[in-house]
Parts: C-alpha cells; sequence; structure tokens
C-alpha cells in the first residue's frame, strides 16, 4: 500500500511551511514514528514523523514551502526492509555517464550562437522587476552579468547580484548567501511592522539589585534543595515585579484592535529567548498566580524545549507582555521592539557595579538599567513612567511588595 503522507496542521492560524531539513533519502526505509524531516512554520520549528514504516519516496525539495495538507512524501508500507545491496546500480552508473558525455561535447557548439548576444541592443538591460530589485540593493546594471536573451538581465539575476566591494587587497573574501528559515522571515517581518505601525516610545530607569542579590545569596542553596535542583535566579523577581505593575497600570497589559482597546485581567508574560532557530518567544500563562518556584519551573521548561527544538505553536501563542533579558549577552542599554500586538515590553539588561549616592554617601552598588518600550497610542507618559517606577520600587524591596514581608514563605522553604 502507498501511504500519502500530508503536512499536518501546527495550529489554526498556520497555512504553510517550509521543508527545514529532510532527515532522511529518497529510497530511504523508514521505521513508523521516526522523524523523517523538520519543518519551519511562521511560529516554530517542528518535526514530521513517519506515519508507517516502509521506503520513503520524497516530493518536495529542502526550502520548498508547502501547504498544510499538502502531500511532501510517499511511503510504500509493502517494502521489505533492504538487505542493502548496491551493486547493481553501480554496474549501470557507466551507462548513465554516457549521454552526459555527448552533452558535454556539444557545449561548444553553443558558443557562437552566443557571440552576437553581447552586441545585442538588450545586452545589459535589466527587465522592470530587475531593475526595481537593482535600485533597492543600489546596484548598478553595468557591473551585473545577463543570462537572459540577448544578454538581458532577469529578475534571477538582480536577486543573485551581490554590491561590489571595492578592490582586494589579498586575503580570503569569500561570500555564502542562504535563504532564511520561515521563523527567521516571520521575526523580521513583525519587528519591522512593529516599527512602522506603532508610535513606539523607550523610558529608562536603573534598579540596585542589592536587595535581590542578598536575597538570592541567603537562600539560593535552600532553594534548590528543596525545590529539586530549580535555580533561584533573576528572573522569578521580574516576572513578579512586572505582574504587580501590570496591576497597578492596566492600559500597559492591554491591546490595540482597530479602534477598540482590548484589557486583560491576567498577565501572560512572554520571555524572550534565544534558541538553535533564533528569537523565540515562549509564554508563562497566568503568572500573575505563581509563586516564585512556578514562575523558575516553568521558565526552564520553556527553555529547554526551545534550546531542544521542542517548542511548540501553543507555547508561544498568545502573551500580553514581554520581558527581554538583553544582559545575558552584556548588553548595558537597549530600547527593545513591542512583540506586536502587544503594547509594552520590559528590557533587562546586565548588572555593573558603580557608584550612588545613598543616604548623603557614595556606595558602590551592582545596578541595571531596565527599560520599558510602550505603544504611545494606548500607553500615556504617566502610565509608562508609572508603570517602571512600580518595577523599580518592587525590585528594590522585593521581600516588602513581592513576598509579603516573609521570604521563607514565599520560596516555599
Amino acid at each position: 500500500m502507498i501511504l500519502e503522507m500530508k503536512v499536518p496542521s501546527p495550529g489554526e492560524s498556520i497555512k504553510e511551511v517550509e521543508i527545514a531539513t529532510w532527515l532522511v533519502k529518497d529510497g530511504d526505509y523508514v521505521e513508523k514514528d521516526q522523524a523523517i524531516a523538520e519543518v519551519d512554520s511562521d511560529k516554530a520549528t517542528l518535526e514530521l514523523p513517519a506515519e508507517m514504516s516502509g521506503v520513503i519516496t520524497l516530493k518536495a525539495e529542502e526550502g520548498d514551502t508547502v501547504a498544510v495538507g499538502a502531500v511532501v512524501c510517499l511511503i510504500d508500507t509493502d517494502a521489505a526492509k533492504p538487505a542493502g545491496s548496491a551493486a547493481a546500480p553501480a554496474a549501470e552508473a557507466p551507462k548513465a555517464e554516457a549521454p552526459k558525455a555527448e552533452v558535454k561535447a556539444e557545449a561548444p557548439k553553443a558558443a557562437p550562437v552566443q557571440a552576437p548576444a553581447a552586441t545585442s541592443y538588450a545586452a545589459g538591460t535589466p527587465s522592470p522587476a530587475a531593475r526595481k530589485i537593482l535600485d533597492e540593493k543600489n546596484i548598478a546594471p553595468a557591473t551585473v552579468s545577463g543570462t537572459g536573451k540577448g544578454g538581458r538581465i532577469t529578475k534571477d539575476d538582480a536577486v543573485n547580484a551581490v554590491p561590489s566591494m571595492g578592490t582586494p587587497t589579498g586575503g580570503s573574501r569569500g561570500t555564502e548567501r542562504t535563504k532564511l528559515s520561515m521563523l527567521r522571515r516571520k521575526v523580521a517581518e513583525r519587528l519591522v511592522s512593529a516599527k512602522n505601525e506603532t508610535a513606539m516610545l523607550t523610558t529608562f530607569n536603573e534598579v540596585n539589585m542589592t536587595p535581590i542579590n542578598q536575597i538570592r545569596n541567603e537562600y539560593k542553596d535552600a532553594f534548590k534543595a528543596k525545590h529539586g535542583g530549580l535555580g533561584l535566579g533573576f528572573m522569578s523577581f521580574f516576572t513578579k515585579a512586572v505582574t504587580r505593575a501590570l496591576q497597578l497600570y492596566p492600559d500597559v497589559n492591554s491591546m490595540m484592535d482597530g479602534d477598540y482597546k482590548i484589557a486583560y485581567d491576567f498577565a501572560d508574560i512572554s520571555i524572550a529567548v534565544s534558541g538553535p532557530k533564533g528569537l523565540m518567544v515562549p509564554v508563562v500563562r497566568n503568572a500573575e498566580l505563581l509563586t516564585f518556584r512556578g514562575i523558575e519551573a516553568e521558565i526552564k521548561r520553556l527553555a529547554l524545549r526551545a534550546r531542544d527544538g521542542q517548542i511548540t505553536v501553543d507555547d508561544m501563542t498568545g502573551g500580553t507582555f514581554t520581558i527581554t533579558n538583553g544582559g545575558v549577552f552584556g548588553s548595558m542599554l537597549s530600547t527593545p521592539i513591542i512583540n506586536p500586538p502587544q503594547s509594552g515590553i520590559l528590557g533587562m539588561h546586565n548588572i555593573i557595579e558603580r557608584p550612588i549616592a545613598v543616604n548623603g554617601k557614595v556606595e558602590i552598588h551592582p545596578m541595571m538599567y531596565v527599560a520599558l518600550s510602550y505603544d504611545h497610542r494606548i500607553i500615556d507618559g504617566r502610565e509608562s513612567v508609572g508603570f517602571l517606577v512600580a518595577v523599580k520600587e518592587a525590585l528594590e524591596n522585593p521581600v516588602e511588595l513581592l513576598m509579603n514581608g516573609d521570604a521563607k514563605r514565599a520560596l516555599e522553604l
């Protein structure tokens, strides 16, 4: 029996996927549930398992974009597992090569036909589509060799053209052109959309991290021992501070929908993480109801799934506010970009010891700059600044404002 394997739907809003990598070759024998391909959607990379055992015939190439429900391969379930005889095809190989030799032998005959094309009026003239692409790349048509009829520059010529890098003076100057994954292209599209379609502004503040460091130094070992190796990191403190601030300033936890504003009475916090396939933003659901342990456990689970390529579309669907931590890469200050359709994103940065004034004296403390980028269409300056100040106050007084005065109880110790 020939089984047609179709692309399953990764999610309701996804209509097409891209074949990122075939994990098997055409004609291979595959076992049931064996991963045969990795497919990219605009939200995640997913594995495609074989539905039955048999010999596979591929019907799509790597890089092809296929619709959900389209056939991407066939599996012959009646085929026996091969014993590995490859001698017969090898013996026939010389016969297959003979026609290729004749084709190469005729190549010189084509040269006289192409020669007049160099003097054709069309030589070096781009088609309208090619001219538009060359103009966008700021490449002069005279620097591009046309492969079209009469030497005309085709659209493909323009797409493959690269700007001049100047006169080489020695050393390696290799280049590589690779197609962006569907996920990477979607992220790029959303980032540009956020810049073009929102009135995005960023406000800044700084946080004295001494109180949090003191709590972590005092309780992190006990927290790890009590909760099965779970670490007490900074993200739980920031998530708790954000959910508290969102309750104080609900406009930051809302979204634009045409002429309407959608406000939420829950806080689904998107956490930006860097995965092997690029930026991913899984969501911690109802973060306002989670304890420190619950937040750390959920962030760890999502981060591991993103790192191992097992993140699902549902894991990244939704979210009412985003936290991103550029500090893990050493960033001191940045202006994070809103994650549409959300209206706000908090940027964390690295912690550096700096001198500050405390009660009229100069003291050295671990300091972090924090940034809030927000959509000014829906969030006014009062709400944005007030929100960031509320986050700062909670982080600088976590026992009272985030732990109800009892750190051990809040950490479930």
